[in-house]
């Protein structure tokens, strides 16, 4: 067996999965979970009819590199959306998902042989970044949040040391679990790192389509543009259809960026066998081409939204995010208890599943930036998100009064 497996921490699903053993949920409520983040907004009927009416794609082999058509596709959303003339052929490439996506692109940047490499991720994070890391035979580094800037990344918390060894960065703009936006001035630092130290940026955008503001959140390539960086020299963005279109199960969204990142990445996935098939590429060329449902789906979550937060805000620390369909809460200290006791006391009372924000991230730096805090991704309807708000407020209410 492959040692580093045993590197590998337990998956946050997991861990709540024992922190739950032994609970039974009273009976008398319905479950609600806001536990994990998968869409459940239904799922545009054009998309499911260019799957069905595409079936005679399961006839063919697809190639690793996608259709023309469906990189083209790529290419016309991003000048849409970022005003970006990114080149078909060479600058973009189809992905089964951005989490696929994130692991075997860092099994193809990092060089083990090279003096012990480092893995920079946030912290909190998604935990591929790690795994991701750890499996390539590197070693991952947390960057420390920064509370007072919604848990936005301290990047000049980095040592020089670090950045000499780190070989590839992680960064989630927007981020999860907290929905903090990068902007121009930190992407300017972030190049001007990988500029000196020679490392990529691998920029997981795959909430970039649900945000709360007039502004549409500004992506890793559009930052790289804006400063002149028109190569986009060691940088790739991640994109997926997952949440922009309700679509988690079709496992589809691109990577594009740096040429000659590029060229390599395909190269490894021609052997890693991670071809796209011909029916996911033809209903991906559908929903890349319409907005109309993206803009329906993001009025969706801004009234949700809109109707959970001030509803918790009155007896937890939490406020509305820049992006993304998370609430970051924390945990009253009135309560007296820790995150994961906060959300096995909450099943328990009232049905309702929340993440452990402390399962989110790492102990680092000589503290857990998770910890405290809770993570609930508001992705069911309405009405059922704003019964999960209303009773966390009657859980809070009956252990403080």
């Amino acid at each position: 067996m492959n040692p580093l497996l045993s590197h590998l921490q337990p998956y946050p699903f997991e861990r709540l999965r024992q922190l739950f053993a032994g609970v039974t949920p009273p009976a008398a409520y319905s479950p609600i979970s806001l536990g994990m983040g998968e869409p459940r907004h239904p799922t545009p009927q054009f998309i499911k009819d260019a799957l069905s009416n595409n079936l005679g794609g399961l006839a063919s082999y697809p190639a690793t590199a996608g259709e023309p058509r469906l990189r083209e596709a790529f290419t016309q959303w991003l000048q849409k959306r970022y005003e970006l003339a990114l080149d078909p052929g060479t600058q973009v490439l189809p992905v089964n998902g951005s989490r696929e996506a994130l692991f075997s692109f860092a099994q193809t940047i990092i060089d083990p042989s090279q003096g012990q490499p480092l893995v920079v991720c946030p912290n909190p994070f998604y935990q591929i970044y790690e795994g991701a890391a750890l499996l390539a035979g590197a070693t991952p580094y947390y960057a420390p949040s920064d509370p007072a800037r919604n848990f936005a990344v301290n990047w000049d918390t980095v040592p020089d040391a670090v950045w000499e060894r780190t070989q590839l960065l992680f960064v989630c703009s927007p981020g999860n679990p907290t929905g903090a936006v990068m902007p121009l001035a930190e992407w300017k630092k972030l190049f001007e790192l990988s500029d000196r130290y020679g490392f990529v940026i691998a920029s997981d955008e795959c909430y970039s389509e649900i945000y709360f503001r007039d502004e549409p959140p500004l992506g890793g390539l559009q930052a790289a543009s804006k400063l002149g960086r028109s190569d986009f020299k060691n940088l790739i963005s991640f994109t997926s259809l997952s949440k922009r279109s309700n679509v988690p199960g079709l496992r589809s969204g691109f990577v594009a960026g740096d040429a000659a990142l590029i060229k390599a990445f395909l190269l490894y996935r021609t052997y890693h066998g991670s071809a796209m098939s011909p029916i996911v590429q033809a209903a991906s060329i559908a929903a890349w081409g319409d907005e109309q449902h993206v803009v329906e789906n993001r009025a969706r979550y801004r009234k949700k939204f809109a109707q959970v937060t001030p509803l918790l805000a009155g007896v937890m620390d939490v406020a509305l995010p820049d992006a993304g369909f998370y609430l970051w809460a924390k945990v009253p200290e009135a309560l007296g208890m820790d995150d994961a006791e906060f959300a096995r006391a909450l099943l328990a009372q009232y049905n309702v599943t929340v993440l452990p924000g402390s399962y989110l991230a790492r102990e680092a730096q000589g503290s857990n930036p998770g910890a405290q805090r809770v993570r609930m991704a508001l992705v069911a309807e309405t009405e059922e998100c704003a019964e999960a708000a209303l009773r966390i407020v009657q859980f809070i209410q009956s252990r403080t009064a």
